[in-house]
């Protein structure tokens, strides 16, 4: 995919291509919201409103346009229209020249049905709200079931009420507005002539492989980090008798795979980073806020492999991230903070047992934003500083035999008034160089 550098005069047109219902911001704001964050869902809000009054296409405008209505910079509105374009709400289209012409086609957001059973989203949406707020948004959208074990169907049929009699030529129409929802797009998929190839053909029939099947396919394989070889088995297994896939076989096989190999977890975070709606607003150019940016905006895998300069982090560091992450459920931000606060003051060890200790009580206080972390470690430490100090008499403590204790940088009182040093500056653009 072409990524061009977007400029505040490059100008845009958002064209609709669905039918906008007042039941699609409440599925965007509790299905999709929690996956591409509160900028990406205003953004989504705002095309819709740049359309004209009869909802079709909006005027020509500028990214200016939007940066002043979101009040946000230009990098942040890319980002938040990239997530749109990965989850389908969205599609972008581009005429090059000396000012960049964009389209924005709006497309609708999928059924809470067609949501709640994507092989990708679905699995996110849990993970992102955990399992207590996830069972909340399904009980929601549930209907009630009723009880027509004595009722009889009396529907009457079309043609008992109208009969059929000579009139115009039928006309097709093309054109007429509809409800269109996009899919999502992934860039590698599954080889599907090796797979193909690898089934024997009395074991299926010529339906077996629709386009359906092919994108739940490659849905599975992506979310569950299946490569082919595995996926063959799997599919071969979810083949019935019919020669056709049992599509939810295929689904509970692929998760039992993962969960087999990942010793029973669902799919890992460690590639996410901290929700949007708990991102602290940027503006503040102090050092202070530029290290909250930093831990907000890297991954917890990223930010781990920053510290190993070379190389990458080791499998048991990996696996203690995603416990923090899947059983624990810390959001990526605070996961962060709690690498760098660890490694600083337990000499660059992630001692497992320190480490969940620590975790277990930022759970109980419900620490759920970095700027909350930062602050709670700032607090412990003094409260461990001090219980030491009445512990302990200066005796024992002599300047000889006494290590000084390095400290995570936010401890310092003096660090909101500090602007970065070049050094530190290209420190933090190394972390976030591959995930800005």
């Amino acid at each position: 995919m072409k990524n061009l550098t977007i400029l505040p005069a490059d100008t845009y047109t958002v064209v609709n291509k669905t039918i906008i219902k007042t039941i699609d911001r409440k599925i965007i704001t509790m299905l999709y919201q929690p996956i591409i964050g509160h900028i990406a869902t205003s953004l989504y809000f705002t095309l819709i409103d740049d359309l004209d009054k009869h909802e079709i296409n909006s005027d020509i405008l500028t990214h200016h346009h939007l940066m002043s209505t979101m009040q946000l910079r230009l990098e942040d509105v890319t980002i938040a229209r990239r997530k749109l374009e990965a989850v389908g709400l969205i599609k972008t289209l581009i005429k090059e020249g000396n000012v960049n012409d964009y389209i924005y086609l709006i497309y609708s957001p999928l059924s809470p049905s067609d949501f709640l059973n994507h092989p990708i989203l679905n699995v996110v949406l849990y993970n992102n709200l955990g399992k207590k707020e996830y069972e909340k948004i399904v009980d929601y959208f549930k209907i009630p079931k009723l009880n027509i074990k004595d009722y009889n169907d009396v529907t009457c049929s079309f043609n008992e009420v109208f009969s059929s009699v000579s009139g115009n030529i039928f006309m097709e129409n093309d054109d007429i507005a509809k409800n269109n929802t996009n899919k999502l797009i992934l860039e590698k998929g599954v080889d599907f002539n090796l797979l193909i190839s690898s089934i024997p053909k009395n074991m299926i029939n010529e339906r077996c492989f629709t386009e359906e099947v092919k994108d739940l396919i490659n849905n599975l394989s992506f979310i569950y980090n299946i490569d082919d070889l595995s996926m063959q088995g799997l599919v071969r297994n979810s083949i019935n008798e019919k020669g056709t896939i049992d599509k939810n076989q295929l689904r509970k096989d692929c998760r039992n795979f993962y969960q087999f190999e990942e010793e029973g977890k669902l799919p890992t975070l460690i590639y996410s980073t901290q929700p949007e709606y708990l991102k602290t607003p940027v503006g503040d150019n102090s050092k202070w806020a530029k290290m909250v940016y930093t831990f907000e905006n890297a991954t917890p895998y990223d930010y781990l492999r920053s510290k190993y300069k070379t190389g990458e982090p080791s499998i048991r560091d990996l696996k203690l991230i995603e416990s923090l992450l899947v059983d624990l459920q810390l959001k990526p931000g605070v996961v962060n903070v709690l690498i760098a606060y660890v490694l600083k003051i337990n000499n660059q060890k992630l001692n497992k047992n320190y480490v969940e200790t620590i975790a277990g009580q930022w759970k109980r206080l419900n620490i759920e934003t970095v700027e909350e972390a930062m602050k709670v470690s700032e607090k412990e430490h003094k409260k461990m500083k001090k219980k030491l100090s009445d512990n302990f008499t200066p005796k024992v403590f002599t300047p000889k035999n006494i290590k000084e204790e390095v400290l995570p940088d936010w401890f310092n009182k003096e660090l909101t008034n500090e602007e970065t040093t070049e050094e530190e500056q290209e420190e933090m653009k190394r972390i976030l160089k591959d995930i800005i």
